[in-house]
């Protein structure tokens, strides 16, 4: 919560095959995001913000076929503050077959008003550990990480737009294309506002390749072109910050917000020494 005002809700009930963030409420008060394709109901997977990946190992955890499935297992820790709310939580991802999940996921979320009211960032850090030595992410244009606009801000269904930070607009000039960001913006209800997904500059394959739809979907694709294969005694951490805006997207304030991330600390999730917690999350080398 923002000033008394929910803004983003995290849900991880096992009524879905994986958690997602909704809804993401813009400067208007409506949620800049849904669930589910306006018009495909073989895009229900599309949940809002959500992690996913159709090629882990050769499974598909992207659509919602039978099996695969991604789980809550804990909540690590949650702190609230003047300046920052942080959540910080541990998925585990199973093939539906054995008991062991393929890999656990710590995920830190981290929400901070922005300079103009209703306006807000979210840092989302990832850190992906595999259980077995290693663990391969197959080249698919589908993952980690993806973002389904509302209806009335998505290109086809509304009057929105995509923006890229390469400054061209619209699917046919940023489908498979890379930028360092990707925004959805529009207007609903005489309101202009949007949503913006900036990867981190220590990102694996930045500035990556997106996969982006008229139809109200934007998401930077890990592994596109090639393999990654992750290690348990390594494992990736992704880092990246959604904006959310009034008004139609501002390139200069977007570069503004990307700097000012890049040069900011990861988060660290570790065992806390206060009482009566047992973990907490704070910025690395604090």
């Amino acid at each position: 919560m923002l000033d008394g005002r929910e803004v983003a809700c995290w849900q991880a009930g096992t009524d879905s095959p994986r958690p997602y963030l909704y809804p993401l409420i813009g400067p208007s008060g409506r949620s800049l995001t849904r669930i589910g394709h306006p018009g495909a109901p073989n895009h229900d997977h599309h949940l809002s913000v959500w992690f996913a990946h159709q090629s882990v190992e050769r499974i598909d955890f992207w659509s919602n076929k039978p099996g695969p499935r991604i789980r809550q297992k804990e909540w690590l820790a949650q702190e609230d503050g003047d300046e920052e709310a942080v959540l910080a939580v541990r998925l585990g991802w199973n093939d539906g077959h054995d008991a062991t999940d393929l890999l656990e996921q710590d995920v830190v979320f981290a929400v901070r008003p922005a300079s103009k009211p209703g306006e807000w960032f979210m840092e989302i850090q990832t850190t992906l550990k595999p259980n077995s030595p290693t663990l391969t992410l197959h080249q698919s244009n589908f993952g980690l990480v993806a973002v389904r606009v509302a209806r009335e801000i998505s290109e086809h269904f509304g009057k929105g737009r995509i923006t890229g930070s390469d400054g061209k607009t619209g699917e046919p000039a940023l489908f498979n294309q890379p930028n360092a960001w990707m925004d959805y913006s529009g207007t609903a209800i005489g309101h202009e506002e949007g949503v913006t997904l900036i990867d981190h500059p220590g990102n694996f394959g930045h500035p990556p390749r997106w996969h982006v739809r008229v139809d109200g979907w934007m998401g930077p694709s890990l592994t596109r072109t090639v393999d990654l294969t992750i290690r348990r005694d390594s494992p990736l951490t992704l880092r990246y910050l959604l904006v959310i805006h009034a008004g139609a997207v501002n390139s200069a304030a977007l570069a503004d917000a990307k700097n000012a991330f890049s040069l900011s600390k990861p988060w660290c999730v570790a065992r806390s020494t206060r009482p009566h917690r047992q973990f907490e999350a704070r910025r690395s080398g604090t």
